[in-house]
């Protein structure tokens, strides 16, 4: 460490004082809620490095969890970055729990158990072969959701029923599924991936091993905490010892797994976990603009608000198409519009809420002769195992929504990791393509592939711009933003029917829309092919909360009462100013809609569409509360626009 002082003698330099508070601050027990965009890493990291300068955490006795390998990866890169090489271990739970049983396992010279790292492969052993393929996965999802919740056979069904679990199989007999799949494990001698962390829990129960794995490692840090699951929280428990120190860095407004096990509630009641420890918050926000941040923030209704350290830049914009091939076409023109010459093509991206929609986008750009970077295909290039699978679905010609159930058992079946993970991602291209387009075949699916990887340039380290799913783009960022397919259906995905999953699907659009630094262009189309049926769309009402942020610094109440400013307007546009006392009150709310819109810089229909305007006739309300009622409005807009619409349903 002493050769590396010149590397980490200024740690502190650069950091603001939330940042400096951060690193510095004395605390056995640290939760940082670090906002987009906040330099939570770099936190992270030089707290590490400024308590092994100050001999007050060695690096050696220093762990850092993730929750996937490649985060592991570019933590330790930031770690050497602070002169502390490869002395602080960073990895995943479960990584770091597999290490933790070899080394026991070893000291004991008991022979390791087989490490069985796809369930299905044994788990459809024990499920009767009446049940469909589709019926298989959701019991093993079933499975997964159970275990990542530390739930046995026997409270399964009760806490099934709490959580109002609800699948092909009964409670009963997911327990009994779940019991006999833990017997046939036990008999064969293999563990899974979640056996590793109750395994390691089970083991720490030893107070003299408990006591040594407490020495080994004296000093916890936790990345992304948001994404914890219950079993991950327990064994992190179990880690810290009375001597421990932990840090743990966390964003609840990016928390967007819960589908996956993760609980942002530990972030939320860290205080209630761990009585006495500490809170920090990083609200500064180093990526975005000003109108960016504001954008973002109104999606999730003022939580998620930041403070901008960056200046003024263009507000975001909302584009309605007519349809898809409109829209990509549209996206293709802003895309080149955007683009300087002698400047990089990969200072813009393209986010999509599903990887079907990845593809009329990539043939619009490519057209106009923009180089592309399909993220989606990036695993699936050059996969003999892939290559194989779309050959045989050509030849099979099916309906997709019946050959994505045998990608999917193919995936669990295989032992390969690349070769699974390239059918992983196969199987999820397919079913966003069946979410999309439910009557394609495996034929349609097949050239729909083939055309993408065959022109995936993302590996050959061109400039490109890229296009991903708003999934894959956590933790990246580029200049320019383009959000396609901004529709009810799409944002938030249809899919999402419970309030939980619907509230995720907000912080999904917001954590979409922080990748950008300096410009956001959202669309949509007014029509959208879904296989065969071309079906209406709508502008998905996040864009309401969105849009109207586009007023930027100017408050929206300011509509209608800057007099002077609305004369102007309705002079350059030709309006005339209402003389008629009796004119109908449609016309007034119409009028005052376009001034309201001129001035926030949206489409009218954003501040509110004509059905809302009916029904404000029809009902008349009387108050905010009466307004809330009204299809269209909702609080936000209330709380702006009220006084104003109950003031125009005066006139007679």
């Amino acid at each position: 460490m002493a050769s590396n002082v010149s590397e980490v003698e200024n740690l502190l330099d650069g950091l603001t004082e939330e940042q400096r508070g951060a690193v510095t601050v004395n605390a056995r027990r640290l939760r940082v809620l670090a906002g987009a965009g906040s330099g939570k890493t770099r936190v992270l990291t030089r707290r590490i490095a400024y308590g092994a300068q100050n001999q007050t955490l060695a690096p050696d006795h220093t762990l850092a969890l993730t929750f996937t390998r490649k985060a592991a990866g570019e933590l330790r890169d930031r770690l050497r970055q602070v002169g502390l090489s490869d002395s602080v271990s960073a990895g995943t739970f479960h990584a770091q729990a597999y290490a933790q049983l070899r080394a026991r396992w070893a000291d004991q010279g008991v022979r390791p158990p087989e490490l069985l790292d796809r369930r299905g492969r044994l788990l459809f052993k024990v499920l009767p072969k009446s049940l469909s393929r589709a019926d298989r996965l959701a019991v093993m999802a079933e499975i997964d959701w159970a275990t990542a919740r530390r739930i046995t056979p026997l409270t399964y069904p009760a806490a099934a029923e709490r959580a109002n679990r609800r699948t092909a199989a009964t409670g009963g007999q997911i327990a009994k599924y779940l019991r006999e799949f833990e017997e046939l494990k036990s008999k064969r001698r293999m563990v899974d991936f979640d056996d590793l962390l109750e395994l390691c829990i089970r083991d720490l129960s030893d107070p003299d091993y408990a006591r040594t794995r407490h020495w080994r490692f004296t000093h916890l840090f936790v990345d992304e905490f948001q994404d914890v699951n219950p079993l991950q929280f327990d064994l992190l428990r179990a880690w810290l010892g009375p001597e421990s120190t932990l840090c743990a860095v966390g964003d609840a407004n990016q928390a967007i797994y819960s589908w996956n096990g993760a609980d942002a509630g530990y972030l939320h009641r860290f205080e209630e976990y761990f009585p006495g420890s500490k809170t920090v918050e990083l609200s500064d926000n180093f990526r975005s603009t000003p109108q960016i941040l504001d954008a973002a923030a109104r999606v999730l209704h003022g939580a998620g608000r930041l403070r901008p350290n960056r200046n003024d830049g263009p507000l975001p914009t909302v584009e309605p198409c007519d349809d898809e091939t409109h829209e990509a076409r549209s996206i293709a023109r802003r895309v080149r519009d955007r683009h300087r010459p002698g400047g990089r093509w990969s200072r813009q991206a393209v986010l999509v809420r599903t990887n079907a929609q990845t593809t009329i986008v990539a043939d619009a750009l490519r057209t106009a002769k923009v180089p592309v970077a399909i993220k989606a295909g990036n695993s699936l290039a050059d996969n003999a195992a892939v290559d194989d699978r779309l050959r045989e679905l050509a030849i099979a010609a099916v309906p997709l929504a019946t050959a994505l159930t045998d990608l999917r058992i193919d995936a669990l079946a295989e032992d390969d990791d690349a070769t699974r993970e390239a059918l992983d991602a196969l199987g999820n291209l397919a079913e966003d393509q069946v979410s999309m387009h439910p009557n394609s075949t495996s034929v349609d699916f097949v050239a729909w592939v083939r055309a993408t990887l065959g022109s995936d340039e993302a590996s050959s380290g061109r400039d490109a711009v890229d296009i991903m799913t708003f999934h894959a783009a956590k933790g990246l960022e580029w200049p320019v933003v383009h959000l396609a397919g901004i529709e009810d259906g799409l944002v938030p995905i249809g899919r999402a029917t419970t309030p939980e999953a619907a509230a995720e699907e907000v912080r999904l659009f917001y954590v979409a829309i922080t990748r950008a630094q300096d410009e956001v262009h959202c669309s949509w189309a007014r029509s959208r092919r879904f296989g065969e049926r071309t079906m209406q769309r709508q502008p998905s009402p996040l864009l309401d909360e969105m849009v109207i942020a586009g007023a930027g610094t100017k408050s929206i109440t300011e509509v209608g009462r800057n007099t002077a400013h609305i004369r102007e307007i309705r002079e350059r546009l030709g309006v005339s100013e209402p003389s008629d006392p009796a004119i109908d009150v449609r016309d007034h709310i119409r009028d005052w809609r376009r001034q309201a819109a001129l001035i926030a810089g949206v489409p009218a229909y954003v501040v509110f569409g004509d059905r809302t305007i009916d029904a404000l006739i029809t009902t008349r309300p009387r108050n905010h509360d009466e307004l809330k009622a009204i299809p269209g409005l909702g609080p936000v807009k209330v709380a702006r626009y009220g006084d104003q619409i109950l003031e125009l349903l005066t006139i007679d």
